[in-house]
């Protein structure tokens, strides 16, 4: 029996797979791995590709027609093209996208084109090269802006910056990035700073209000616009005299997690049913051979079923997760 779609108990439907291939990043990002990447004292090995493809194919069973590769940094596995090319081949998958800090991009983008990927974002978290070091660890604004000029080049069908704005650090620059949105064939995403298990210090002095970015961009004119088919947890908007698009990502909205579309699945094949979840339902033991097919579907079925309403952020609760690269943010 082929299954089509996958739904949760609050009537909520899934076509969209988060896939984390690495927990590892190299840049030091102020609100996520200030001190740098830390091995865990227990590492364990990330997906291999054939293990990555299986799981893609169980998702895709079940309806999930939008993969994005994430990370900690997906650039810093040396097989990515491998493994886009794997999810690129399965049956049922319409859009394989990713994300990326940009790293060695202007170099990566072809191959990884080439490999499948159609759709990519790009975080850059300030346009000022001093203040982007300070942020992310590395000065590499000019870097990472050239990777989005080879992004373009090597064709992409979407190109998406991200920009984590923080009250204090980087929030007086709107007008910038808005300005800079409105003149580049390109969407902008303004993410709320959120908190985790290991910044509330940083969420307390820094968090900004996703209602603040939009009172500025509707007093410029900006104007909601109709959520796309499968599209992320953004909200766009839109100007007529802009080339671009700025979207939001606001957690911390009202019924935020109402429209919620998507499912995470970790570098060590743990089931995220939410971000700020309390765990993990492992799917690594299912992944090993293609026998195994029906009852991962069966498993995945199950654990979706558990999925709660919504997250806790209100009560300050983050759930288990550490850190945004621990899971694919």
């Amino acid at each position: 029996m082929m299954a089509t779609s996958l739904h949760d108990t609050h009537g909520r439907r899934f076509e969209y797979l988060r896939l984390s291939v690495t927990d590892v990043c190299n840049f030091r990002c102020q609100y996520c791995l200030p001190n740098g990447y830390q091995k865990p004292a227990k590492a364990v090995p990330p997906l291999r590709p054939d293990e990555i493809g299986r799981a893609v194919t169980a998702f895709a069973r079940l309806g999930l027609w939008k993969v994005r590769l994430t990370g900690g940094e997906p650039g810093t596995r040396t097989d990515l093209p491998e493994i886009a090319r794997a999810v690129a081949g399965v049956p049922g998958v319409r859009r394989l996208a990713i994300t990326t800090n940009g790293w060695k991009l202007a170099e990566r983008a072809q191959a990884w084109r080439d490999a499948g990927i159609s759709a990519i974002n790009i975080s850059v978290d300030s346009l000022d090269p001093a203040r982007f070091a300070a942020i992310t660890g590395h000065d590499r604004l000019g870097e990472v802006l050239a990777g989005v000029a080879a992004a373009r080049t090597a064709g992409f069908d979407t190109i998406k910056l991200n920009a984590v704005l923080m009250r204090g650090v980087n929030d007086d620059e709107l007008p910038a990035m808005i300005d800079f949105v409105a003149a580049h064939d390109l969407s902008l995403r303004f993410i709320e700073v959120m908190r985790t298990g290991s910044n509330p210090d940083h969420f307390a002095r820094h968090h900004l209000p996703a209602s603040a970015v939009i009172s500025q961009l509707e007093a410029r004119g900006w104007q909601r616009l109709p959520r796309q088919m499968g599209a992320g947890p953004a909200i766009e908007y839109g100007h007529a005299s802009a080339r671009g698009r700025i979207g939001i990502i606001a957690p911390y909205s009202r019924d935020f997690c109402a429209s919620c579309n998507r499912l995470r699945l970790s570098a060590d094949g743990r089931l995220h049913l939410c971000l700020f979840g309390d765990g993990g339902i492992a799917l690594r033991p299912w992944l090993q051979r293609d026998e195994d097919h029906d009852a991962l579907v069966a498993r995945i079925i199950a654990a979706t079923a558990t999925k709660a309403p919504a997250h806790r952020l209100h009560a300050g609760n983050s759930g288990a997760t550490p850190h945004l690269a621990s899971i694919g943010g």
